[in-house]
């Protein structure tokens, strides 16, 4: 299992384009993959589970990788944090 602190970038937040490039994302790996924030754990590859969290812009959150494929997909979901979702 690995773990690793992201922000929320992008200035609208995690609404339902980013939510839709992150599940989507999610869904190419092995792994189980959960978002943590606010004292909530999600299922990160369920549109509603992440939507549910109403990520504003500027919010920190874990995510939480556990799996075979666990590093690749870290760094995949990792890169569209960083990239505000943009470009995917």
């Amino acid at each position: 299992m690995i773990k690793k602190t992201v922000t929320v970038k992008n200035e609208a937040g995690l609404h339902a384009r980013p939510s839709s490039v992150l599940v989507k994302t999610a869904s190419k790996f092995e792994s189980d993959f959960y978002i943590s924030m606010y004292g909530y754990k999600v299922n990160g590859k369920s549109i509603l589970g992440v939507m549910t969290l109403a990520a504003e812009s500027g919010a920190e959150m874990e995510l939480i990788f556990e799996g075979e494929d666990e590093q690749e997909a870290l760094t995949a979901i990792s890169e569209l944090f960083e990239n505000k979702f943009e470009n995917n």
